[in-house]
Order: structure tokens, then C-alpha cells, then sequence
């Protein structure tokens, strides 16, 4: 897009790829998130749990509330046994919720999950505790209890089998980080289309209808960025409770 005195590059993929930092092709804007994010989360709940009080105050009632809400999704998800696992559901939780919202976050505006890699890795490290947890509580038998229902009779087994292999061990992780990567790229190049090409009509010498619809289109970035906020919490919360899900699949009894 260009005009008498604006030239606005559309946003594209190209966006979402950053160089490399002191000399290296690995360590950029979105490993630095991650690692920020990961501090962050490993601090606040360090800080959280000292000098826990019968009465909370604000900050160890805003932590037992975030707490208590994990907890719910593990005990409704997993059923008995719940707590050994939520150490890790909570830091999923926290850690999706927060790289979510660096997007809207102004010092940093990028959601570290919008790269499909990270992704990825939190796709691959949920898959890991789910089937590990699998082969803990069933051994060898668990591949049997994933890949077979009960009920079934033994000449659809050809059928069945293969499928409920596929969607256990295939379809899960690959749906699970691109369901996540997916909306929050999208909700991204959203929110730089309409907040970039918005200053770009606003700033657009002798049509003051452009003027008018860069303001509208601003205007709109500045509500998508607010719905991002509960974008990136509920992408958190389908994590988290998909993640639960799997895991209950896994040390339960019957598939």
C-alpha cells in the first residue's frame, strides 16, 4: 500500500521470524519469551508458596485461586491420583497462559506459542507424560488399552485398531499444537493487520476518507487486542484440560 506519504508492507509469515542474537541462529525474540516466561512462571509460584497463611492475603489468594482452578480440571479430568500430576498441569497451565499474553503485552507483542515449533515442544512434552504415565501404570498392556476398547468385538479389531492407534499416539500431539499454534498466529497477523494498516490509512495525505477508516481500523486492532487477552486464556484452559484428559485416558482402566 502506498500513498503521497505512507508505504505499508502487508504482514506475512515473514513477520514471525526473527534473527538470531549475539552471533547465534537459535537464540531470538521468541527463545528469549520462552525463557522469560519460564522464569517467570518458576518465580511467582517460588514466592507463592513461602509463608503460606491460614488467612491468605491478596497475592496467596489470587495463587490458591489459579491453584484451585488447575486442581479442578485434574481431579474432573483424571479422576483418583490426580495430585502427582498437578505439577506439571499447573506449569502448563501458567506457561501457556502467560507466552499467550506476551502477545498483548506492549513491551514484547508476540505470543511465543504463534511459532509453531514451541508448540510443538509442548505438544511432544504432554504426549511424554501422558504415555509414560500410560506404561507406568499398565506396563506394555498400555499399548492394548489405548488401542482397544472396551466392548469391542474381536472382528473389528482390523478397523478399530489402527484407528484408535492413529488417534492415540498420532492425531493427539498434532492436533493439540495446532489447534494452539494456529489460533494465536491468526489472532496475531489479526491484530498487525488491522493496528498496521489502520496507521497506515491514517496517515494517508489527501483522502480523509482513508483518515476516517484508519481510525475504525485502529480502533478495531485495539478490541481485538483485548479479545486476544481471553484468546490466549482460553487457549491456555484447552491445553490444560485436553492435556488432563489424555493423561486420565492413560492410567485409567478402560480406554
Amino acid at each position: 500500500m502506498s500513498g503521497t506519504t505512507t508505504h505499508w508492507d502487508s504482514p506475512s509469515a515473514n513477520d514471525f521470524i526473527f534473527p538470531g542474537w549475539f552471533g547465534t541462529s537459535w537464540f531470538n525474540k521468541p527463545m528469549f519469551l520462552a525463557l522469560l516466561g519460564a522464569c517467570g512462571v518458576l518465580v511467582f509460584w517460588l514466592l507463592a508458596s513461602r509463608n503460606l497463611k491460614l488467612v491468605p492475603g491478596r497475592g496467596q489468594f489470587f495463587a490458591e485461586y489459579i491453584y484451585n482452578f488447575v486442581r479442578g480440571i485434574g481431579r474432573d479430568m483424571i479422576g483418583p491420583g490426580y495430585n502427582r500430576f498437578m505439577p506439571y498441569l499447573l506449569t502448563l497451565f501458567s506457561f501457556v497462559l502467560v507466552s499467550n499474553w506476551f502477545g498483548e503485552t506492549f513491551l514484547f507483542m508476540f505470543p511465543t506459542f504463534s511459532r509453531v515449533s514451541y508448540s510443538y515442544a509442548a505438544a511432544l512434552l504432554t504426549f511424554a507424560v501422558y504415555v509414560g504415565s500410560g506404561l507406568r501404570r499398565h506396563g506394555l498392556r498400555y499399548f492394548k488399552v489405548a488401542s482397544v476398547p472396551s466392548g469391542v468385538p474381536v472382528w473389528l479389531y482390523p478397523i478399530i485398531v489402527p484407528l484408535e492407534f492413529l488417534s492415540s499416539f498420532i492425531t493427539r500431539p498434532v492436533t493439540l499444537s495446532v489447534r494452539l499454534f494456529a489460533n494465536m498466529f491468526a489472532g496475531h497477523m489479526s491484530i498487525m493487520v488491522f493496528v498496521g494498516g489502520g496507521a497506515a490509512l491514517l496517515t494517508w495525505a489527501g483522502n480523509v476518507f482513508y483518515n476516517v477508516t484508519g481510525v475504525v481500523s485502529m480502533l478495531f486492532g485495539l478490541l481485538m487486542l483485548l479479545l486476544e487477552l481471553f484468546i490466549g486464556y482460553l487457549q491456555a484452559y484447552i491445553f490444560t484440560i485436553l492435556a488432563a484428559q489424555y493423561i486420565g485416558s492413560s492410567v485409567g482402566e478402560a480406554h
